[in-house]
């Protein structure tokens, strides 16, 4: 039975229809800090053939036969490594953000909005884990909590402008997103909120940069004025976008920035960035990115002379 619907589901897929080689688990594996049954892995095994084998392949390495054609490329759970886990940074996630995921989809990509049974996923995400020793030697992290929204609809307002100077101005965020400021403005954020005088600016930074990632190649940090966010889910647009800022996303250089920012502000950065998505497609964004182009010429500040030492009296 196992077999013959990962068949069906193959040759509906217009892949090759001979599937993965079938697996039998006679004894249970600690997984995740766990004891899981045999009986689970072998369930999770027919279901992960049935719904991910395609793009994830037999070996959980991302090469499934409908992998070749996409792009970004389906996820390598061999390595370990996740990007959207609501734990602290580079640590294993929790199967509620596996389960997040799968029934949330990742948006711009293959990975699409999975309606699974509760207890066939909950067996899949035990059999994936079999695909990396992580698993065998540690346990998922500590979840990230969402604070409570200290702003609402009544201060989102408010909740933008701070938003807009953390961005900008306390985290930087500009260094690998794009800037959405002047240069005037970011020095002036960036003098309020962290006291320190920013003179110099990336080539290009109304443009995203290319970064390194742990996934073997290069990501390019999304434009939040110009395509949809991966894991941002329109029911829960805030709650999304507040989990994402606090914990980073593994394996990229976006860092955790629970711990380094005070709630309120993750929480302004997540109405800021929010406001930005409210741009797109509209006549807005384009007389934001001019008036960046025609900003006046960049000068900062002559730095007041330090005062000479007064003189000592004499005795």
């Amino acid at each position: 039975m196992r077999k013959i619907l990962g068949i069906v589901f193959l040759m509906g897929c217009g892949v090759h229809p001979q599937g993965p080689e079938m697996k039998h688990f006679t004894a249970g594996q600690k997984l995740g800090g766990k004891q899981i049954s045999a009986d689970t892995l072998q369930k999770g095994f027919d279901g992960y053939t049935l719904y991910c084998y395609a793009c994830h392949g037999e070996k959980g390495d991302g090469k499934g036969p409908a992998s070749f054609g996409l792009k970004p490329s389906p996820r390598n759970f061999t390595l370990g490594k996740f990007k959207f886990a609501a734990v602290p940074s580079g640590q294993l996630p929790r199967d509620e953000d596996f389960v997040r995921i799968v029934k949330g989809g990742l948006h711009g990509t293959a990975m699409l909005e999975w309606d699974i049974p509760d207890a066939t996923l909950g067996n899949v995400i035990q059999y994936i884990k079999t695909f990396s020793p992580r698993w065998k030697d540690e346990e998922p992290g500590e979840a990230i909590q969402i604070a409570a929204d200290p702003f609402g609809p009544a201060k989102a307002k408010e909740a933008v402008e701070l938003g807009k100077k953390v961005y900008h101005g306390m985290a930087q965020c500009w260094t690998c997103h794009p800037a959405y400021a002047t240069k005037q403005y970011i020095y002036d954020a960036a003098k309020e909120l962290r006291k320190v005088e920013t003179s110099e600016f990336r080539d290009d930074m109304y443009h995203s940069a290319l970064k390194d990632s742990d996934y073997g190649f290069n990501i390019l940090p999304p434009d939040f004025t110009a395509q949809p966010l991966r894991s941002i889910r329109d029911k829960t647009q805030m709650e999304d976008l507040y989990r994402v800022i606090a914990s980073g996303i593994g394996g990229t250089a976006m860092p955790q920035w629970k711990g380094s920012l005070p709630d309120d502000q993750i929480w302004a950065m997540a109405y800021y960035v929010k406001s930005l998505m409210d741009l797109r497609d509209t006549a807005n964004v384009w007389a934001m990115r001019d008036e960046m182009t025609k900003q006046p010429e960049f000068k900062a500040p002559t730095p007041a002379p330090t005062p000479a030492p007064a003189p000592e009296k004499k005795k």
